[in-house]
Parts: C-alpha cells; structure tokens; sequence
C-alpha cells in the first residue's frame, strides 16, 4: 500500500483535526503534510491543533502556524494535560463540517492515507465510520501484544468486532455522533465511542493503512498510569451496562458538544 490517496474521492468539506502533547519537533511537519495533502481530498477543509498541555514549544508552534494560516488552521489549548481522550473530544467538538478525520500528532500515519477513508466512505452502503486498521504495526512488540488482548477483551465483553480500535486514523460523520455521550476522557475514549456507535446502530467498516516509526518525540500511551486510567474506564462502562444498559449508553459528555 502507497501513501498516496485512494482513488479520485474528493469531498465537499472536511475537518480534520489531530492532539498534541509536548510534539514540538512533529507539529510543523504535520500541518505543512495536511496543507499540502488535503486539497487534494476536500475542496473545503479546516485543521484543528488541540494542544493538551504541552510543556515544550508545542503551543507556540501551533499559534504561529494558525497565524500564518488563518482560514485553514484553528489552534485548541487545554490550560494543563487533561488526557488523550479529552484532546479527542476537543477536537470533534470543534471541528465543523459533516466530515470529521483524526489522526495522532506523532506523525505515526500520512495524512494522505486518509484518503483510502474518504474512498471507503464514498462507497454505496455510506458507512457512518470508517476506522483505519495498521497494515503493519511499527510499535515495539509487548505494545503489540497488549494491542492484541485490548481488541480480544473489547471483543468479548462489548461485542465490538474492529480489528484495531486505538488505530489513531479515523473518519466519522457528524450526523452519526449527534447524540453520542462519551465518559472516558483517557485511552479508553476511543473503544467507548466505537461501542456506542455500534448500539446507536451504526455502520462501522475498517481500511487498512500503514503505520510509520516514530521518528521524533516521545510516546506516553504505555505509561502505568494511561493504562490504569484506561483499566478503570473499561471497567466502568461494562459494569453501568451490565446495571442498566440505557443510562450507560447515555452517560458521559456529548462528542459534539451540544
């Protein structure tokens, strides 16, 4: 598989947004890759920074690209690191148009493989979600196999068959997130979107992209404490389910944030 988009798919209007915590030496890089890349995907499009605390130069980096690009580039700060899932929250929340893709600020996927996405969404049965799968993981291998028992247990107590459900290379429409409520605001953010979604009724498909090396900046998914926060969060929501299914598909913060 080529990094170049999939096919002649160009869409009217899309937001694509991406966190970032402590990337100084990635954010530049990834907004001139998306300014370069999504013309070629969107005729109208937005990219939405949401700086998560970062401590390095990362704010300033993102002031000064949205300043430099004001009709194409929006800056979000969260005065302090609230968590990977509040930074994703964030980012739906203030992306505007009926398409909405994500990827992470690690420059771990090329912004043009979202157009193997937009390609799958453009197809006749018009998914509600496409969830990109990585072709071949380039993580150590215990993140693999942790990758692995995570999808096994999302698997067997929520019934959610996604192959990859943290692959951060998504693209959802906004009329399928109306409604949506989302408790986690940590790892486990992603899984209990894809859950919810999955009981709302939605069409959920997967596409497989490459994953790329990281090449600068440092990873902090594997920390005990994102994984412990992760561990709870999992739990929480099944055993709300298991008490009342309809209170726990309700509970949380809208997605959208209406």
């Amino acid at each position: 598989m080529t990094g170049e988009p999939a096919g002649p798919a160009r869409v009217a209007e899309l937001s694509y947004f991406f966190p970032a915590h402590n990337e100084e030496a990635n954010i530049e890089g990834l907004v001139a890759e998306a300014l370069e890349t999504l013309p070629a995907l969107a005729e109208r499009f937005e990219i939405v920074i949401v700086d998560d605390g970062s401590r390095d130069r990362t704010p300033a980096l993102a002031d000064a690209l949205a300043a430099a690009n004001p009709e194409r580039v929006r800056v979000v700060h969260h005065p302090t690191n609230y968590g990977y899932g509040a930074a994703l929250r964030s980012g739906f929340q203030n992306s505007r148009f009926e398409l909405i893709a994500f990827t992470d600020g690690d420059r771990q996927f090329r912004v043009a493989d979202l157009g193997h996405l937009i390609a799958r969404d453009g197809e006749a049965d018009r998914p509600d979600v496409v969830a990109g799968f990585r072709v071949h993981r380039a993580d150590p291998p215990i993140r693999t196999i942790y990758a692995q028992l995570y999808r096994l247990a999302n698997r067997i107590f929520f019934g959610l068959r996604i192959r990859d459900v943290d692959c951060a290379c998504k693209l959802f429409r906004r009329s399928a997130l109306e409604g949506i409520r989302v408790s986690s605001g940590g790892a486990f953010f992603s899984a209990e979107l894809l859950v919810k979604l999955q009981a709302a009724g939605c069409r959920l498909v997967e596409v497989g992209v490459e994953h790329y090396p990281r090449t600068a900046g440092s990873p902090t998914g594997a920390k005990p404490s994102v994984v412990w926060r992760a561990v709870k969060d999992f739990w929480s929501l099944r055993l709300r389910m298991w008490a009342n299914r309809r209170r726990a598909l309700r509970r949380g913060e809208s997605i959208l944030g209406q």
